[in-house]
């Protein structure tokens, strides 16, 4: 049987260190900060384990896992994952962005291109067939810390000579495995997850940040390991005040590291910086688990369209021809990324034995992605004017009689009841406007990297010689012959 979301909450029990407003949290699972998520990410695997025939395939051990993990040997078979993905997205309306089908896209797609692993090291590429099998079999649910802490921005680790383990690297080497020191992050979901992937998405100079160029992964509550939370959203909500914080604040985190021991079976890079780089965009790993990060990105974008038609509808404004045209854009901008995810599915190139989507598709989804998601928001800002600013200032407001009579006159709508229209407000403002509804613009805008690096991968790949023999086509034609010698 799939895990069931019952067994994924228990899993959690697992005694990790996580540090929240100045205390050690003892019990994270039932913590007001965190356990809605936690359950929300249960409601994934519940539906999984209902869905078995849409969600998950028999691995050779014979368990039924996500198709997360499942290596795209036919075009059927990357369809099939696609379609797994978009309908777990649907299940959180595209707001849980580190689900667990992101980071084990990553691991799958390594493995599609173990062959390059078996290149830089044998003993390498072996550990992370095993991790691959191993964490395959159990459904683990992934997070990943692949960014080196800002600091000085304008230097690489290694030349960071008052502070080196200001970003993770290796105190020393053992003959079991080696000691780690120093911190990453985004550590995005490091709540929520079992166990974390370190790797490196920085650029790296070879010779000066050789001890930092590493990738492995650890169970999250290895002794040492310190996850430091950001400022919980969900902590603070409501359901009716912050529906969307209220159950989907994955929460980010510095994972720092201190003097943590990690065996070489868990090391899949170690003290080569061209390796990992290779690690992502080398393999497949980049291209599985941002083909599932599209997908979410359009039921999101859906959710967002549906959400501002009928807040124009509660507030009368639905059949305005500008208000038609302002949210017929947010409805180009969704059915865009839709058909450009759906594309990724659906135009693959094979390599070896399996179908990987094409990456300059992927790369121009995610540029665009980046550019239009602030656009999106800005338009239901213009819809909303004050409507989403003037509500009660909580749910308690209702429990007070002094108070109803004035509520109903001041949110009235001609369409519903006034609680009815203070929950949408509510719920379009913890989009766009709160802390929760701001952190998702700023993730939308740089979960790809800064733009101009996405942009600058897409430049590198796209065939810029298929583009411009059609101008040299058309230059040498006799028509244009003619024309010069005229």
């Amino acid at each position: 049987m799939p895990r069931s979301g019952e067994h994924y909450i228990n899993s959690l029990r697992d005694g990790r260190t996580v540090y929240l407003n100045g205390e050690k949290i003892i019990n994270h699972v039932d913590h007001p900060a965190f356990s809605n998520a936690i359950r929300s990410v249960a409601k994934l695997y519940d539906y999984q384990a209902s869905n078995t025939e849409l969600m998950t395939f028999e691995t050779p051990c014979g368990n039924r896992v996500g198709r997360a993990w499942q290596l795209p040997t036919s075009r059927q078979i990357l369809a099939e994952r696609g379609d797994a993905a978009y309908a777990w997205a649907r299940q959180s309306c595209g707001w849980l962005g580190r689900s667990p089908d992101h980071v084990a896209s990553a691991i799958t797609g390594m493995i599609t291109h173990i062959k390059l692993f078996d290149i830089y090291s044998v003993e390498r590429a072996d550990a992370l067939r095993r991790y691959y099998e191993f964490a395959r079999d159990k459904d683990l649910y992934l997070t990943y810390a692949i960014v080196n802490p800002q600091g000085d921005r304008s230097k690489s680790p290694g030349e960071h000579t008052r502070n080196q383990f200001h970003t993770l690297g290796v105190v020393r080497e053992m003959r079991d495995g080696i000691i780690v020191r120093g911190a990453k992050m985004l550590g995005t979901a490091a709540v929520l997850a079992e166990e974390i992937l370190v790797a490196v998405q920085n650029p790296l100079k070879p010779g000066v940040d050789d001890k930092y160029a590493l990738s492995f992964a650890l169970p999250l509550n290895t002794q040492g390991i310190r996850i430091l939370a950001r400022k919980s959203y969900e902590a603070t909500s409501t359901q009716l005040d912050a529906p969307l914080a209220h159950h989907f604040d994955e929460n980010d985190a510095i994972i720092f590291f201190e003097d943590v021991f990690v065996p070489w079976e868990r090391i899949f890079v170690y003290s080569n910086t061209a390796m990992c780089r290779q690690q992502f965009h080398g393999t497949a790993a980049e291209i599985l688990m941002d083909t599932q990060s599209q997908a979410r990105y359009a039921v999101k974008l859906h959710f967002l369209a549906g959400l501002a038609q009928r807040m124009t509808q509660i507030t009368g404004i639905n059949e305005f021809p500008s208000v038609r045209e302002s949210l017929a854009n947010i409805a180009c901008h969704a059915t865009t990324i839709e058909g450009l995810f759906r594309s990724l599915l659906h135009n693959p190139i094979q390599y070896g034995n399996y179908f990987i989507p094409n990456q300059v598709l992927l790369y121009a989804c995610q540029a665009f992605a980046q550019t239009i998601y602030p656009q999106v928001i800005e338009i239901i800002r213009k819809l909303a004017g004050g409507g989403v600013i003037m509500l009660p200032s909580s749910v308690l407001d209702f429990n007070n009689p002094e108070l109803n009579h004035m509520i109903e006159a001041t949110q009235y709508s001609s369409v519903t009841s006034a609680i009815e229209r203070v929950k949408l407000m509510k719920l379009v403002w913890d989009a766009i406007g709160s802390e929760f509804g701001s952190r998702h613009t700023q993730y939308e805008m740089f979960y790809s990297g800064p733009h101009f690096a996405t942009l600058a991968r897409l430049y590198g790949r796209y065939d810029w010689q298929n583009a411009t023999d059609m101008t040299s086509t058309l230059l040498a034609s006799d028509d244009m012959m003619d024309f010069r010698t005229q």
